[in-house]
């Protein structure tokens, strides 16, 4: 697997721009790293097939949306043992609230960044989903004022 030290500033400079907008064709992107559209999609393919690239998706507006609550939720597990954390994974994973989750050193075992359209649904993903699960002991919640800074781009 290629790591950053092995890309070049041709492959640099077009993860960049496909960070900004994946949409860019082939055509687009040789315009702009000034290689051709084939070099260019030879390029993006590798960068595919090497895992560089996992994926393209949409940026949803989520105050349209309706999910305007962010909420910064750190969760300490009852025992800690690998079926318990095992079992919280296993929770996590089937989750749509959570947009990201982070196993921590320190006083949490996890953070999470849970979205909800508003504080009855927050109460009750804490409440009903959270709390009542086997594997979790205490759960703190935070609920975001502003959002300052968010972004899924990597700095290249």
């Amino acid at each position: 697997m290629a790591d950053m030290a092995q890309l070049d500033g041709y492959d640099r400079k077009m993860l960049s721009l496909l960070q900004e907008d994946a949409r860019l064709t082939n055509n687009d992107l040789s315009e702009r790293v000034n290689l051709s559209a084939s070099q260019c999609s030879r390029r993006r393919q590798k960068l595919e097939e090497e895992g560089i690239i996992k994926g393209y998706r949409a940026i949803l507006d989520r105050d349209r949306l309706g999910l305007s609550l962010v909420n910064i939720i750190s969760v300490t597990l009852a025992t800690h043992n690998r079926d318990n954390a095992r079992r919280f994974a296993e929770l996590v994973s089937r989750l749509p609230e959570i947009q990201e989750a982070y196993a921590l050193t320190g006083e949490m075992d996890y953070i999470l960044k849970v979205v909800t359209p508003d504080l009855k649904s927050l109460s009750d993903f804490v409440n009903e989903v959270l709390l009542p699960h086997e594997s979790v002991q205490h759960v703190k919640t935070a609920i975001a004022l502003q959002t300052l800074k968010e972004n899924s781009a990597l700095p290249i």
